[in-house]
Parts: structure tokens; C-alpha cells; sequence
């Protein structure tokens, strides 16, 4: 939970500064501080994969497969897409008809939540312990709060209160079936996660624009994999088709 209570503590930070500034953060500075997060992004999920990719045993040819089928699966139920339906349909119905606390926590709530880098981040902090996408959220959050409590004000920070109880609750699901899963499973997620985030990143510089959502069940194909009904039919097929 401790990358959630951080992020939290960031969005309220971030808000309070942004409420006092009061827009006096020119375009400039927002585009600029918006491309040092990207290469951040980018920065801390390649070293992610590039972690899982040298460590003992890891699977060369699994993180590419993972990929593939994952992006497949994602882009057939169209995640991407329903995440963005889902945003744009309460921002409509509660958004637009409240007044400067409701629009701010409204926007900020599903700016914060409703994204890939929560999911992600929530699932590695439960599964694996490991909080640092969740950090580098809270950095990114902390700023956009910024930007946003100096123009839609201080309903802003109650976004804060969003985030905790929607990344909490992920995080102690995941770390439910943490017993269950083994150092090969997480290395793999690693680097799979690591590839995501990058994309995240990617797609803050403008370089291109990943459908990241639509990637996410590529962290459950590791999961898959390493099942061990799974694992011994692998097995056998390789050793059929080697011989």
C-alpha cells in the first residue's frame, strides 16, 4: 500500500500548490516538465525489462509471445476503448453538471484512475512488492494536480481520497494471490510491465500513440505460462519437436 499512500499524499500536495498558483503556470513549463516525465516513463520501464531480461532464467522468446497474444486479446475486447467509454461517460453525466469541486474531482478522479500505469502500477505493488511505478505515477499525478487545482481548483485534491481507495483496493487483490505466484511468474511480469510502461511514456512524448490499454493482458500471459499444467505440456511439445 505504501505507493498508494504515496501517490495520495502527492495528489494533495500537487493540488494545494496549484490552488495557490492559480494559473500562473505558463503552457511552456507544462510542456516542458510534461516531456521530462515522459523520458522518466520511458527511462524507468526500460530498466524494468532490461532488469528481468539479464536476470537467470529468464525467457527470451516468452516476453514477445506475451506480447502478441496479449495485445490480440486486449485489442479484441477493446479495453482501450472501454476505459475511455467509461471516463467519457461520467465526466458527461457528473462532470458537466456540478459545479468548479465537482468537475475538479470528477476529471482529476478519472485522469488519476482510470489509466494503465494505476492498474499496472497496483498489481506489481501487491504481487512483486515493488512500488516503483506507483512512485513514478505519483510524480506524474503530482504535477498534472498541479496544473489542474490551478485552473478547475480544489476539488482537485479530493481525487486523492479516488486514487487510495481504487489503488488500495487493487493492490490488496493482487497481494491475495501473491502466495501463488513464483520468482519465474514475476520476472516475466517484469519485463512485460517494463515494455508497457515504456510505451506510457512513448506515448507522453507524442511519438506515437500506443493503445497501452489493450496491452494489459500480456501481464497475465507469464501468469499462464508458468502454470504448471502448462509448463509440462510446453515442455513436451519442445521435446517432441526437437527430436
Amino acid at each position: 500500500m505504501i505507493g498508494t499512500v504515496v501517490n495520495t499524499i502527492a495528489i494533495i500536495i500537487g493540488s494545494l500548490a496549484g490552488f495557490i498558483i492559480k494559473g500562473r503556470l505558463k503552457a511552456r513549463y507544462r510542456d516542458i516538465l510534461t516531456d521530462v516525465l515522459g523520458l522518466a516513463v520511458i527511462f524507468t520501464g526500460t530498466s524494468s525489462a532490461l532488469g528481468g531480461m539479464l536476470s537467470k532464467g529468464a525467457e527470451p522468446i516468452l516476453y514477445i509471445l506475451s506480447l502478441v497474444f496479449g495485445c490480440l486479446i486486449g485489442e479484441f475486447f477493446d479495453i482501450e476503448g472501454k476505459l475511455n467509454y467509461l471516463g467519457d461517460m461520467l465526466q458527461n453525466k457528473i462532470g458537466s453538471s456540478g459545479g468548479n469541486v465537482s468537475q475538479g474531482f470528477v476529471t482529476a478522479s478519472l485522469t488519476f484512475c482510470i489509466g494503465t500505469m494505476a492498474i499496472m502500477g497496483s498489481i506489481e505493488s501487491g504481487i512483486m512488492g515493488v512500488h516503483t511505478t506507483l512512485y513514478t505515477k505519483s510524480v506524474i499525478d503530482g504535477v498534472t494536480s498541479v496544473v489542474y487545482a490551478s485552473t478547475l481548483g480544489i476539488g482537485v485534491m479530493f481525487s486523492a481520497l479516488s486514487v487510495f481507495l481504487y489503488q488500495g483496493s487493487l493492490t490488496l487483490l493482487a497481494s491475495l494471490v501473491q502466495p501463488f505466484i513464483t520468482d519465474n511468474m514475476m520476472r516475466e511480469i517484469s519485463i512485460v510491465g517494463g515494455i508497457l510502461i515504456a510505451a506510457i511514456g512513448v506515448n507522453m512524448l507524442g511519438i506515437k500513440k500506443f493503445k497501452v490499454g489493450n496491452m494489459l493482458p500480456a501481464i497475465l500471459i507469464p501468469v499462464i505460462y508458468y502454470l504448471p499444467f502448462v509448463s509440462s505440456l510446453v515442455g513436451k511439445a519442445s521435446s517432441v519437436f526437437l527430436h
